[in-house]
């Protein structure tokens, strides 16, 4: 696919051309208006999405029908782009840890870590850096069904999308993702970690991992699975690979409960190569039980999510996945409501790059008309 980086000036003829923040398919463009006037104009309000925005929802819903349910779409679209994981990404810390303290399963899983930093490009690589950017596209197919029937049969629909990366050490990062007339974008600045969507107010969290990175950023990678325990071995597309699990402790998920959820359990698996040490495969579960206004009947939401790293090339001596594929899906159930949503992406790297010139901590403040509802916002679905 063709990506769009300018956007043509139709308030001034022979203006300036408008660069957009994030780039999008050629494809997306076409479908965001009947004329040049009217997808630029659908365009800019989308790019100003600072809150809900009843336009972008609007046309999102009448270009495809079947992402009129955008409460749902777009926790697909943040299961898949900004799946936060309960873990800080604490870039400041040593890579390294003894591999002799633990259990056997510890000790391994430590080793295999230290394996996947020597293939990632090594310690003193990876510490070398010290910011990050990545722009790409990505193609999602959405599915929908009621909880009996088989969610392989129902009908979906196919739509294109571009995605912006920055990250800057120890802590700062920033991601957008715009897809079918739905803009995802989420952010920490070090001490507050948030997320938003075109159709919802800004949330704050208490976490600081965003999965989007796995392929991107080792060290963040390194740093998720030092502390699992090996599990046992398993053939990914061909590839012998270990299996690291990290499973969430109790007072961990507590934490990230509110009076209305709770997060029940939350398991990320990371299977690495035996033969190139990298990572080619991500899982993350959970499930949230979410209290309703009747009775003590409760809503659970299942989400699960496994993401194929694939494509690995040297950047600047270190190692990136540029292109993957990752299957989303949520399962709601109770006394009376199932439904499944499942949502399919395949995402290619079309640049990346190491240390920028000129970032600043100020590119990842949250946006500066929402400062009070991030103070006062929960992130209630825990997605």
């Amino acid at each position: 696919m063709v990506m769009r980086k300018l956007c043509p000036n139709v308030d001034k003829e022979g203006g300036l051309e408008t660069v957009l923040e994030v780039p999008i398919p050629e494809e997306m463009f076409d479908k965001m208006g009947a004329n040049a006037a009217a997808r630029w104009l659908n365009m800019r309000n989308l790019m100003r999405a600072h809150h809900p925005n009843p336009t972008a929802n609007k046309w999102a819903a009448i270009t495809n029908p079947l992402l009129a349910d955008s409460d749902h779409f777009t926790l697909l679209l943040k299961l898949v782009g900004s799946a936060f994981i309960p873990y800080r990404a604490q870039l400041d810390h040593a890579l390294t840890k003894p591999i002799k303290d633990g259990s056997i399963e510890s000790c391994s899983a430590k080793y295999i870590v230290q394996q996947y930093l020597a293939a990632a490009g090594g310690v003193a690589a990876l510490n070398a850096v010290n910011s990050m950017y990545a722009v790409g596209q990505v193609m999602m197919v959405v599915a929908s069904s009621d909880g009996v029937k088989d969610i392989s049969t129902a009908k979906k629909t196919t739509e294109a999308g571009g995605f912006v990366v920055w990250q800057m050490n120890p802590e700062l990062w920033y991601l957008e993702l715009i897809v079918s007339g739905h803009k995802i974008s989420a952010g920490s600045d070090g001490k507050i970690t948030w997320n938003h969507s075109s159709n919802s107010n800004v949330s704050r969290v208490n976490f600081l991992i965003v999965y989007k990175f796995k392929g991107l950023d080792p060290r963040s990678t390194a740093n998720l699975f030092s502390n699992t325990v090996c599990i046992g071995e398993r053939i990914i597309n061909g590839e012998d690979c270990f299996i690291l699990k990290l499973e969430t402790t109790p007072d961990i998920l507590k934490a990230q409960s509110t009076a209305n959820t709770e997060l029940v359990y939350h398991t990320i698996w990371g299977y690495f190569s035996q033969r190139s040490g990298l990572l080619i495969q991500f899982e993350d579960t959970k499930l949230i039980r979410m209290k309703t206004n009747v009775g003590d009947d409760s809503v659970f939401y299942e989400t699960s999510l496994e993401s194929l790293l694939d494509d690995y090339r040297l950047v600047n001596g270190i190692n990136i996945a540029h292109s993957g594929n990752t299957t989303a899906s949520i399962y709601r159930y109770g006394k009376t409501l199932k439904r499944r949503w499942r949502l399919e992406e395949t995402w290619n790297i079309e640049e990346v790059d190491f240390n920028i010139s000129g970032l600043s901590a100020d590119y990842f403040l949250p946006p500066p008309n929402d400062k009070k509802e991030i103070d006062e916002n929960v992130c209630d679905n825990g997605i």
